[in-house]
């Protein structure tokens, strides 16, 4: 679609509408001829008395429409951007309404965490007066207005509870027994990569004993602490418990509130390492059995079957966890609304007190774009989400956090159920960036908060170059500490 800027170059809100709105779109910007574009926006925007105006033509094949939006400006530059670039998205959306017919279930929301926008509404009025202005500002529907508004809450009360210096600590394991098809994340398959698991272990420990001496001089304190990966559990049980042991040796974990461990494929646990982990003091333990359908697990490249889970899910049990996460995904390929509903039904009986609901996000690096597999349709998937919802909220569990990826199918969302008692408090901490998330290994991505800023350190993303690369660790410790100083200036 050609783009036409006047007045402004707010490029990203736009490309996120022409995401959702208009599937497949590429954006090409310059100067519009109505006469030889095709697909065309003019977005205007105008400022004035400390206002906002924003104006948006659209021409699609020889129809076209127009809205324009209005709005105050206030507050520091940077939140003034926020709201000429809400304006933009506003108004674009507007005109795309007009033009299809059609209001998807976020509307005009494109952001990666819809809480946000719902947090800044309740501060302003209110949550009944938020939950109405996202439904008859932003044209979302009442069902996603009600998720954000809860997700938004869940961190409020989240945010009460913590000190300002808290921080949580994340370890990354960056090896898998296989890789997914929908998967983009940076992980090795251990069969093709087993000799680098003891070096990148190697590696790790000496990041984890250079981050802990930091934490203590800095005088931060450990709130919650999450593993993830790849699968953490693709560790023997020696490997992790020289881990865990190392992670004690080296960080006060005795003011934790939550200890989490991703043992994400039910073809990496046995008693043994659950043992393991109980004894480590793990809070919960995260199985995330994506559908409960073998022709889906198949389909994915699982190279386990329902039953394998199933028998997961009771070794976990009887190891006495308090608490057990599963996650599901709406969209899978060779999926379908019913198998969908089959599969959350399950895992509810189950027993699980945290599960999470994702909807596929269509990566461009996951086999199932470079393959090009028959996937469930938005429609399809709208089904799945509309069933999971209800049920979920039928069996006692609430929404608790939120967000939302690029490519995901429908443009929906991922959500996080708990039963009371049951909240990742970590999942809350980095989606509603309440406090800094120190992260250690490969691919980790550092997230530091405070001040009324947020700054980002990346660690090196693969293992080979992890494990060759410790002065880019270093660094990324360096910016931490400098980014804490600067909060005591």
């Amino acid at each position: 679609m050609k783009l036409e800027l006047i007045g402004h170059d707010e490029k990203y809100a736009l490309e996120q509408s022409l995401l959702t709105l208009f599937p497949g779109e590429k954006p090409v910007y310059g100067t519009v001829d109505e006469t030889a574009d095709a697909h065309w926006a003019r977005v205007t925007l105008a400022e004035e008395n400390d206002r906002v105006q924003v104006t948006t033509e659209l021409g699609v094949d020889g129809k076209s429409a127009a809205h324009s939006y209005d709005c105050p400006l206030s507050g520091t530059e940077y939140e003034k951007e926020g709201q000429r670039r809400h304006a933009v998205g506003i108004s674009f959306f507007g005109a795309a309404k007009d033009l299809l017919g059609i209001s998807p279930a976020w509307g005009s929301l494109t952001g990666v965490r819809p809480s946000k926008v719902a947090l800044s509404l309740i501060r302003e009025g209110g949550k009944k007066r938020a939950e109405k202005e996202l439904q008859e500002l932003y044209c979302v529907t009442p069902a996603r207005a009600r998720l954000a508004i809860e997700a938004a809450d869940a961190g409020i009360r989240a945010a009460a509870e913590l000190e300002p210096n808290d921080i949580s600590l994340y370890v990354g394991i960056p090896f898998c027994p296989t890789r997914c098809a929908y998967c983009s994340f940076v992980a090795q398959s251990v069969e093709k990569s087993f000799s680098l698991v003891e070096p990148y272990l190697e590696a790790l420990f000496d990041e984890i004993t250079a981050a802990g001496q930091l934490v203590r001089n800095l005088g931060l304190n450990v709130k919650s602490f999450y593993m993830g990966g790849g699968t953490p559990t693709t560790l023997t049980a020696d490997q992790m418990d020289r881990l865990l042991t190392k992670l004690e040796q080296n960080f006060d974990f005795n003011g934790l509130t939550e200890l989490t461990i991703e043992a994400g494929r039910p073809d990496t646990i046995d008693e043994e390492k659950l043992r393991v982990l109980r004894a480590h003091n793990t809070t919960r333990v995260s199985i995330n059995p994506q559908t409960m359908e073998d022709n889906v697990l198949a389909a994915i490249g699982r190279r386990h079957t329902a039953d394998d889970i199933r028998r997961a899910m009771e070794q976990v049990k009887n190891a006495n966890f308090p608490h057990v996460n599963m996650d599901l995904i709406a969209g899978l390929p060779e999926d379908t609304p019913e198998g969908f509903a089959g599969s959350l039904d399950e895992v509810i009986s189950m027993g699980a007190d945290n599960i999470t609901v994702h909807t596929l996000s269509l990566k461009k690096g996951s086999r199932i774009m470079l393959e090009g597999s028959r996937i469930p349709g938005a429609d399809e998937v709208s089904q799945m989400l509309d069933y999971a919802d209800p049920t979920l909220r039928k069996n006692g569990f609430a929404p608790y956090y939120l967000y939302r990826q690029k490519y995901m199918s429908g443009s929906f969302e991922n959500v996080g159920w708990t039963k009371p008692g049951g909240t990742g408090l970590y999942n809350i901490y980095i989606m509603e960036e309440l406090h800094s998330i120190l992260s250690l290994g490969a691919g980790g991505s550092t997230k530091m908060v405070g001040g009324g800023q947020i700054r980002r350190a990346f660690n090196a993303k693969y293992p080979r170059e992890y494990i060759d690369r410790p002065e880019k660790r270093r660094a990324n410790l360096m910016d931490f500490a400098r980014f804490y100083a600067e909060q005591g200036e």
